[in-house]
């Protein structure tokens, strides 16, 4: 499938992001030919590495770009009391209010948590957990990284950690952009507090159900250097491999990353 020639701005995702194929498509422990979904847990196991590192704890988690998924809060939602998810597409916080509210016909997350509870040490704490996270996350709302207050007219107060799962790339159409929305983001996390990432490297395009959305090529270097620019400092960074063969993107690794918010110099 060949990449989109232009950005896929956020109207298109409005129009045309469908949350139940993209969850169906990237987020099944397995895919339609029973072939073990290895971006997912790869994911999982990064995103439980990550919140378990000293420090990343406290009282509030803003989750920017949240999209309809929940498995980037599975193992966050042990660290901080409460949480907030923030994306862009309503279609998409509609759909993770279902899930939050236990509707029929919202995605079954069951065996992701599961997997996730099993990297904890007790698969049986499924229920335990899916119960936890609902309770935890207070607020879903609209954002966009963009904008210099993401959350705008809303005024939200720095919290204690902001985590962004493939989020950026997908939102920015160049790097001064993607540089600039590290930045915005930024002001939604206090000195002293953490960003945790998961971002694709190397990726132009992402394709599900027919669609096709463009994605911002990057390479660690440069993610890397866009966080530091946003005034963090990086604490952790890790790349593995993308699944050789997945047609569905043209992705050559996944990076993890921990960074810690310098505190302001004086005068």
């Amino acid at each position: 499938m060949d990449a989109p020639a232009v950005f896929t701005e956020g109207d298109f995702y409005q129009q045309h992001f469908d949350p139940q194929e993209y969850m169906k498509e990237f987020y099944t422990l397995s895919d339609g030919q029973g072939q073990p979904n290895t971006f997912l847990t790869q994911s999982l196991r990064s995103l439980f590495k990550m919140f378990s590192l000293d420090g990343l704890r406290g009282d509030t988690l803003i989750d920017v770009g949240c999209g309809p998924t929940i498995y980037q809060l599975l193992s966050a939602c042990e660290r901080f009391q409460e949480i907030i998810a923030l994306d862009y597409t309503d279609q998409n916080r509609r759909e993770l209010e279902r899930w939050l509210k236990g509707e029929p016909g919202a995605f079954d997350w069951r065996p992701v948590v599961k997997y996730v509870c099993e990297l904890e040490g007790d698969r049986e704490k499924w229920a335990e957990k899916e119960e936890k996270l609902r309770r935890k996350v207070k607020q879903v709302l609209k954002c966009d990284v963009t904008k210099a207050n993401p959350t705008d007219p809303v005024s939200l107060p720095p919290a204690d950690c902001i985590v962004s799962t493939l989020c950026l790339e997908g939102a920015c159409k160049d790097l001064a952009t993607f540089r600039s929305a590290l930045r915005n983001i930024s002001a939604l996390v206090k000195p002293g507090g953490h960003l945790v990432m998961l971002t694709v490297l190397g990726e132009t395009y992402y394709a599900f159900n027919q669609q096709v959305f463009s994605c911002l090529r990057l390479e660690k270097n440069e993610v890397e250097e866009a966080v530091e620019g946003a005034g963090f400092e990086v604490k952790f960074a890790e790349t593995q491999p993308w699944p050789p063969g997945d047609i569905r993107a043209d992705c050559d690794a996944l990076l993890s990353l921990v960074a810690r918010k310098r505190a302001p110099t004086s005068g």
